[in-house]
């Protein structure tokens, strides 16, 4: 029986291949740079799909990104995979100061607070807009900038809603309707609508939920239903883009129903 391959082994595969593989040799941490992203999507992607199998695949790759730039800054003389683990073990049990130092339980984010010169230090200029806001309502509160509970928080949401309203409605009458924009709006009301949802982003960090992850789930379940929609559809020889809006209603509205019908 073989015994369990380890990081070890890994290691010891990553430098052999940086010696007599050629496109591994002629990689840098720049060269490599799309393909962390891509395997970061590809696993993020794995366990939305729920399968184990996807999931530990995918790992694999991302855990080969890790290797190949630590095997490179090793190369180099900058630093080792030894160096990496010992800082994130480091870093862990300074996260945990209540099961690895003097036992006060701290938040992470008030902890990180005191290293940082300004709020927006150290988040990645490519996060995505959903969880860049997200981080940065954290971060907030990490000084004490927050709202006591979510009721703040929808009472924001509400607020800014209105707002939009407002501005969307003083176009509609400058300008003769939503099918005229005018250009002398659209930044007032892109600006509106932004501190809309980053109001929405903060309710949901309120109700402990990642609004990214929030609206992932909404993207599946509108793709779901519209496919639903589609498909009868074509079970009922309309065309949809010929339908009333009434018609593709009636469609959505029955897929709702059979969703929410026990099987």
């Amino acid at each position: 029986m073989s015994s369990p391959v380890g990081l070890d082994d890994t290691l010891a595969l990553m430098r052999d291949l940086r010696r007599r593989c050629e496109w591994d040799a002629a990689q840098t941490p720049e060269s490599l740079r799309p393909y962390l992203i891509e395997e970061a999507h590809e696993l993020d992607d794995a366990i939305q799909s729920g399968s184990d199998d996807a999931m530990r695949e995918e790992l694999g790759d991302v855990l080969l990104q890790v290797l190949f730039h630590s095997v490179i800054a090793e190369e180099r003389g900058a630093f080792t995979f030894a160096d990496v683990a010992e800082g994130l073990i480091s870093k862990m049990k300074a996260r945990h100061p209540h099961l690895y130092g003097d036992g006060v339980k701290r938040s992470w984010e008030e902890m990180k607070s005191r290293k940082r010169e300004s709020l927006g230090d150290g988040l990645p200029r490519g996060l995505p807009s959903l969880h860049r806001a997200q981080r940065l309502q954290d971060r907030a509160a990490g000084v004490g900038f927050d709202w006591p509970d979510w009721h703040g928080a929808a009472e924001k949401v509400e607020e800014e809603l209105n707002e939009a309203r407002e501005m969307l409605d003083a176009r509609d009458a400058s300008d003769g309707g939503i099918d005229a924009p005018s250009a002398q709006h659209d930044e007032a009301i892109t600006d509106e609508l932004g501190d809309l949802l980053f109001a929405c982003v903060n309710l949901c960090r309120k109700a402990g939920v990642h609004a990214a992850l929030a609206l992932d789930a909404a993207n599946a379940k509108f793709l779901r239903r519209f496919e639903g929609v589609e498909r009868l559809a074509r079970e009922r020889g309309l065309v949809l883009r010929d339908a009333s809006l009434a018609e593709m209603d009636a469609l959505w509205d029955e897929m709702k129903r059979c969703e929410a019908a026990p099987e």
